[in-house]
């Protein structure tokens, strides 16, 4: 009973801070390299001029009160939600190809948490210094140059997050009236709300909680596991190699080491015979060290002081990895220092580190449910820019009016009504006109409308009859609407309609 009260009492266990350490390496890079491109794109692309006739000249803009999202040359109104579902459908398989894949590696290199987060730690390391001078600062009283660097952390972290609201509410409002209005204080009570929600939300996510937002609030690393497979490639600790019979240890620096380190310092035109005294004497010190029955995992802890969610990988597979590969270029740094093999720590499958001579890493693809995963994305995708290729510049629903389905007027004529629905999609305001084929153009009655004209976005409804003589009845059961934008034929759209009379009715 005791322990089990341990255990529900350690899932609200106060926060320990994780001050990370700076690494290079080429994982570091893809993320710096990734972090830069989100970062132009989210930040820079509602200032992106687009010219249009008849909306503000932003090249992203989703206008709620217009009831349409302009993206470039593109306008999408609420009709087009079958878009939204597919992009969401699309998004899902994405990620499931990728986790089948290479396990998190959205979440190490492009979810909104880490790329925030990373930014927020840059901007820490930066007022408050490497990691053993922020560990100092953490554990010294609050004198003058802790409050200083705090502060001033803080403020820094305050200012990303209001930048990041204020750029989210732009996407929402024409950017340059926004940023006038706001600071003016003449600016719309949503956008006010919007800012102060985010800023603050922004700031808890990426400055306060961290780790807690990946490890307690994403329900991502929780159901991961799911589609993990024993092929799939993940962040790995090879324990076999970093332990060997007696586990790790750590270097003690012999003549061998010492001669290497001494060695890679010095200069002049005998470099090659210095090369191969310093390999030689790092395998020396390496076949000493498994002689002894120590692996190559000198114990040296920088792969968990790089870890921005603090985790040790060398405990193996955990939820909480967030398959970043920041503990990665850690170990291949030591590696090289010491001139072991890189690869202590890698990307890896399961299957391959279980195996008695582990090969290289390689993508495992072929495989049932990836390829189902794949199949699914091209389709989905293909489906997708099908449609927005192909879409007209309006949308018609023609409806039989079906109460009464037909009349019969007093000299023998059949008479038929129906409602033409008509939806301007394009972004310009545009007439309609509504022509008959298949029965006599004068049996087509639209009361006093020969053309209707709709504003971008919205939808006209037109009352339509026919009226055919008995003879024309009996022998007419369909005949075609046709929907012209008026200066657009080739965008002509008809539908094809029933003519119900005493002779033929459903």
């Amino acid at each position: 009973m005791q322990s089990g009260l341990e255990d529900q009492l350690a899932l609200y266990q106060k926060r320990i801070p994780i001050f990370t350490r700076s690494v290079k390496g080429r994982f570091r890079r893809f993320k710096t390299a990734v972090l830069a491109l989100a970062y132009a794109i989210y930040f820079l692309l509602p200032w992106l001029p687009w010219a249009r006739p008849d909306a503000p000249s932003q090249a992203v803009l989703f206008d709620l009160p217009g009831r349409r999202f302009l993206i470039f040359g593109l306008t999408v109104y609420p009709q087009d939600v079958i878009w939204l579902a597919l992009l969401l459908f699309i998004a899902a398989i994405l990620l499931f190809f990728v986790t089948g894949l290479v396990g998190r590696a959205f979440c190490g290199y492009f979810c909104f948490q880490t790329l925030w987060t990373d930014f927020f730690i840059w901007i820490e390391h930066r007022v408050q210094g490497e990691r053993p001078a922020r560990v100092r600062l953490y554990r010294q009283p609050w004198d003058r140059e802790k409050i200083l660097k705090v502060a001033g952390t803080h403020v820094l972290w305050l200012l990303a997050s209001f930048w990041t609201a204020i750029t989210f509410a732009a996407y929402f409002s024409p950017v340059p009236q926004l940023v006038i209005d706001f600071f003016t204080g003449q600016a719309a009570a949503a956008a006010y709300i919007t800012v102060t929600v985010l800023t603050l939300s922004t700031y808890a996510a990426a400055g306060l909680m961290r780790e807690q937002i990946c490890t307690y609030v994403c329900p991502y690393g929780r159901f991961q596991s799911v589609m993990y497979e024993a092929e799939t490639l993940a962040v790995h600790y090879d324990a076999k190699r970093g332990e060997g019979t007696q586990g790790r240890a750590v270097v003690r620096a012999g003549r061998g080491i010492a001669l290497e380190r001494r060695k890679g310092g010095a200069r002049g035109g005998d470099a090659p015979e210095r090369r191969h005294i310093q390999l030689s004497n790092a395998e020396r010190a390496r076949a000493e060290r498994q002689a002894q029955g120590y692996g190559d995992c000198v114990d040296c802890g920088l792969c968990v002081q790089v870890c921005p969610v603090g985790i040790d990988i060398r405990d193996g597979l955990q939820y909480k990895c967030i398959s970043c590969g920041l503990c990665i270029d850690a170990c291949n740094t030591i590696m090289d220092s010491f001139g072991f093999p890189r690869g202590l720590i890698r990307y890896d499958s399961e299957k391959n580190l279980a195996s008695q001579t582990p090969l290289a890493p390689k993508l495992h693809w072929k495989r049932l449910k990836i390829i189902g995963y794949g199949v699914a994305l091209i389709l989905m995708t293909g489906y997708l820019g099908y449609s927005i290729a192909t879409r007209s510049s309006f949308d018609r629903a023609v409806s039989q009016v079906r109460q009464p389905l037909y009349v019969v007027l007093s000299n023998g004529d059949i008479r038929n009504r129906y409602q033409v629905r008509i939806t301007n999609k394009s972004g310009t305001a545009t007439r309609y006109r509504i022509t008959v084929r298949g029965v006599p153009v004068q049996a087509l009655d639209l009361g006093n409308f020969e053309e209707i004209g709709i504003k971008p976005g919205h939808s006209g409804l037109v009352q339509a009859s026919v009226r055919l003589s008995p003879n024309e009845a009996a022998r007419i059961r369909q005949f075609e609407l046709t929907i012209t934008p008026v200066g657009r034929p080739g965008e002509a759209r008809s539908e094809r309609v029933r003519f119900d009379s005493p002779g033929h009715t459903s």
